[in-house]
């Protein structure tokens, strides 16, 4: 017997299942951890602005902004005040940017 007869299949997604897929409802988001010590502040700041421009992101895409330049500084400024976090820099807005344009 061949070895890809023995796998077994993947469960449906969205996308190929005949039907919708329900999701587990209510989202709880991942127990935080903390940061490995022993890096260079640069790191940290990095690794938080790139938490956040993702999280902006995803806010953006929910709300039908779906291109780079759709998201101009003030949008994505006001997608932070809907999910609650302090409103980004002209940085993280360039990174949200970014992260949308290379979705694609």
């Amino acid at each position: 017997m061949p070895a890809a007869a023995l796998k077994p299949k993947p469960l449906p997604t969205q996308s190929t299942a005949k039907r919708p897929v329900l999701l587990d409802l209510p989202y709880e988001p991942v127990e935080k951890r903390p940061l490995p010590a022993g890096r260079p502040r640069e790191w940290y700041v990095t690794h938080n602005r790139r938490l956040k421009a993702m999280r902006l992101a995803i806010a953006l895409l929910d709300s039908g902004v779906y291109l780079p330049n759709q998201a101009r500084d003030e949008r994505i400024r006001s997608a932070a005040l809907t999910i609650g976090v302090h409103p980004p820099s002209d940085t993280t807005c360039h990174m949200v940017r970014a992260l949308m344009r290379y979705s694609r």
